[in-house]
């Protein structure tokens, strides 16, 4: 018996080393071209109700769950299950989800694929029970080959396992030893943790010859037009077109594949420049092979604009613009951070009704749908990766792995978003520094302040290097270290005096953060972006003197910084904290675990400061 027992556990051990190495680490290179539906390629969206069990002693892999789930519950794909279960708000451990599907027999021949568009924090993927792949990251997608798991003309089993485990050497931090924010659960950073697959699964099928990437690069030469336009596809495909279409134009050009790779340059004579007022798209199609023999197409739209920096402002398209808009969180009642096409709607018509044109997509990126609804509608973004809560010195197998993530985070944001002309700024981090916990008494060495900076700049290289034809920037924290903005190409900045530092008093509150700008700008001669200030207002509670906690006040603390930004000709944007209420993890300063900073309630009902900022903005239209 004894034998036996010791047996089955050495085939257990064999077993699960098997399933450990068979999981290929997804490449971010297959997140590049978003699914879409045409003559060679094929989607279909599996959002709807998954089966759904909960792992907090991580056995399911153990005792083979991937072949399927029993004593299960239901659970909404896309959605955050932290707001769909009761019982399950504060859970960030194991659990697995399961569906079934048929894949059309249309698709054979090709290669087919799941793509899975956010699953927070890290997930394992079996199909019909073999494993398929791993991915660690929030907020951005992760895609896997599965041609040869498929089952033809019969149902296939779809098993994800998801984890939300909080952890100093993940990005975003999490359970750090003295870290800026003691709440519940134990974020270090000032959102709710939301976990599961909080946006989309697809499956999609991609010719054998295809394209895997475009890379459109726009530019601008008097009235002429510019796009060199990188295609890469696979190995055998030799030859095709780009053909670009709009306002009358019907533009081709043929390429000659070399290495996986062409570049075609094209000049649109007379062009359309993309723009607030004129959002206007061009279609950039790309056909491989020839009009005999169409191998694979793929058509995406896309503007022709320009982003640049002079030592006071933003120019695009060479003119002077002033971004003035919001940080934002994808949050909402029953729906937690888990994506819906209506409320990426519904947020865009609210800052559309205040007057503002921007927002930075706090602290994460976003559903592709904000951008692509941000290109049609003339909107401009600041595209953030999840760095929030880095800092740069400690444990160095934890920065190591910080760095990694950040490094992916960095290439996969920038692979999917990168064609998109609202995003006119990279954010590389938020409020990062150089040690966990602000003002924390520890002296650091000289030699670990030059080495924070130099792994921070590696960020800013990647980027640089990725994409030249935005700006780069990153958000200061109150106290952080100001050498950094040496790095940047605008000074952003978070602050808020008159609320966490001088609180009540805003007068004061003004006075310090126009003498700290003027100080920021006459050091680094550059653009200056207060990209957070705002104050907490609990919806209703009013005073006849502004008073903390009052509509009142927030909307006087935000006229009073919008009144020191207008008196100075370098400030080139203003972001308010926040476009809505959203929920935190507990803590003191946290009512009812809620930021309350939005000038809108969480359900998108307007306080004083949202009318007041419409009055405002709708009368000062840059």
């Amino acid at each position: 018996m004894k034998l036996k027992s010791t047996f089955l556990l050495l085939s257990l051990l064999i077993g699960m080393e098997m399933f450990a190495s068979d999981f290929k680490i997804a490449d971010p290179k297959d997140i590049a071209l978003r699914p879409i539906q045409n003559s060679q390629r094929n989607i279909l969206d599996l959002s709807g109700v998954w089966k759904f069990k909960k792992d907090s002693t991580n056995i399911g892999e153990q005792e083979y769950w991937f072949k399927g789930l029993t004593d299960y519950r239901s659970i909404a794909v896309p959605g955050s299950w932290n707001e769909q279960f009761s019982d399950m708000r504060d859970y960030m451990d194991w659990v697995w989800y399961e569906t079934e599907t048929y894949v059309p027999s249309s698709w054979k021949g090709q290669h087919i694929f799941i793509r899975v568009n956010d699953a927070t924090y890290a997930a394992k993927i079996w199909i019909n029970g073999k494993p398929v792949g791993y991915h660690e990251g929030c907020h951005l997608p992760f895609a896997f080959d599965i041609s040869s798991f498929i089952n033809w003309d019969e149902s296939n089993r779809i098993v994800i396992q998801v984890e939300n485990q909080l952890s100093p050497d993940r990005v975003p931090t999490g359970n750090v030893s003295g870290g800026s924010f003691e709440s519940f659960p134990k974020a270090n950073y000032d959102f709710f943790p939301y976990a599961g697959l909080n946006r989309s699964v697809l499956l999609y099928s991609v010719p054998t010859d295809r394209i895997k990437d475009i890379t459109v690069i726009p530019g601008l030469e008097e009235k002429m037009g510019l796009m060199d336009i990188v295609v890469e596809t696979t190995d055998k495909a030799a030859k095709g077109k780009v053909i670009i279409l709009g306002d009358d134009k019907n533009i081709e050009a043929p390429f000659k594949v070399k290495n996986g790779k062409a570049v075609v340059s094209i000049k649109i004579p007379n062009v359309r420049m993309w723009d607030l007022n004129d959002p206007f798209l061009y279609s950039v199609k790309v056909i491989l092979g020839d009009d005999r023999d169409i191998k694979d197409q793929y058509e995406l739209k896309t503007g022709v604009r320009t982003v640049s920096v002079d030592d006071k402002q933003i120019l695009l398209n060479g003119k002077p613009i002033f971004l003035k808009g919001f940080g934002k969180h994808e949050d909402f009642p029953v729906l937690g951070r888990s994506s819906s096409n209506s409320l990426v709607v519904k947020d865009l018509e609210l800052m559309k009704w205040v007057g503002a044109n921007c927002y930075r997509t706090t602290h994460y990126p976003y559903d592709e749908e904000n951008y692509y609804l941000a290109d049609q509608e003339g909107f401009l973004i600041i595209g953030e990766t999840p760095g929030v809560g880095l800092y740069f010195t400690g444990d160095k197998e934890q920065l190591d792995k910080r760095q990694a993530a950040m490094k992916r985070y960095i290439e996969e944001m920038i692979l999917r978003d990168k064609n998109h002309p609202s995003i006119v700024m990279w954010c590389v981090a938020n409020e990062p520094n150089e040690i966990a916990q602000l003002g924390q008494a520890t002296i650091i060495a000289k030699e670990e302040k030059e080495q924070a900076y130099l792994e921070f700049e590696k960020l800013f290289t990647q980027v640089r290097e990725m994409d030249k034809t935005r700006l780069v920037s990153y958000v200061g924290v109150m106290m952080g270290p100001t050498n950094w903005f040496a790095l940047t190409d605008v000074i952003c900045i978070n602050r808020y005096w008159g609320w966490y530092s001088t609180p009540g008093n805003i007068e004061q509150g003004a006075k310090t953060i126009s003498l700290e700008i003027d100080r920021l700008h006459r050091k680094f001669n550059k653009p200056v972006m207060v990209t957070e200030f705002g104050a907490d207002a609990y919806a209703g509670f009013h005073s006849d003197q502004p008073e903390m906690f009052t509509e009142e006040y927030q909307k006087e603390l935000i006229k009073a910084y919008l009144d020191v930004a207008d008196s100075k000709d370098f400030v080139t944007g203003m972001l308010v904290w926040n476009f809505a209420d959203f929920k935190t993890s507990q803590n003191l300063i946290r009512f009812g675990g809620y930021n309350l900073k939005g000038v809108f309630t969480r359900d998108r009902r307007p306080k004083m400061a949202a009318h007041y900022l419409r009055e405002r903005w709708t009368e000062h239209k840059d």
